[in-house]
């Protein structure tokens, strides 16, 4: 049986210093992301599919896809048919690999955790695999995806554990009890990626706009 894998490109962008420089590492990773991300069994855009056809209606769209990377989601949400899928991500380098598949109706190069260029209510669903986690975007990146995604859409979140116990979860809870969004559903903690050998554990969630 094999060991568990090592990933340098993935422990590069943790360790990046700014949002310019995780963009600079991820443009590096583009054209080997999806092979080394399926290498190491990363499950983060399942879980979220599978989230939001649970609790957003088949056909319904148009659907955000923030942090879209390479597209893995936007493959699938096309398959599954939601409609009107965009991406939204940091790196033109991913978004370039991305825009080859063609299962975008549009694609916009910002960072989270800062104003989208993105209209207000406009979205029937959002969804942001892998993009909470340490070195890239805290429950900052939340206030603009509220904004984006319509009453009554839903926004389907993965959150590492570090950064959840570390105010992710109460700044949830604070808009949970303000009345801006029912959480659907929270899964157990899980390993996002079997096949690196330490992966912190991770949860995700599914949030109705009210």
């Amino acid at each position: 049986m094999s060991s568990p894998r090592k990933a340098e490109n993935l422990d590069s962008v943790y360790d990046a210093s700014s949002p310019e420089d995780v963009a600079r590492r991820y443009d590096a990773w583009a054209e080997n992301y999806d092979s080394e991300m399926s290498s190491l069994g990363y499950r983060h855009p399942t879980i979220c599919l599978a989230l939001l056809c649970r609790h957003l209606g088949h056909g319904s769209g148009p659907i955000l896809d923030a942090g879209a990377g390479t597209g893995l989601i936007g493959e699938w949400l096309k398959i599954v048919g939601y409609s009107g899928a965009e991406a939204l991500d940091i790196s033109e380098g991913m978004l370039e690999v991305a825009r080859r598949k063609g299962v975008y109706d549009a694609l916009h190069s910002a960072a989270m955790g800062q104003e989208l260029p993105l209209p207000t209510d406009h979205f029937a669903g959002a969804v942001c695999a892998g993009v909470f986690t340490v070195g890239h975007v805290g429950p900052e990146g939340l206030d603009e995806l509220i904004r984006v995604v319509r009453p009554g859409g839903v926004i389907v979140i993965t959150v590492k554990d570090r950064l959840w116990e570390d105010g992710f979860k109460a700044r949830v809870e604070q808009l949970r009890a303000s009345g801006t969004w029912d959480v659907l559903e929270e899964t157990p903690s899980y390993v996002s990626m079997p096949g690196r050998a330490d992966t912190v554990p991770s949860r995700a969630l599914a949030l109705r706009i009210r």
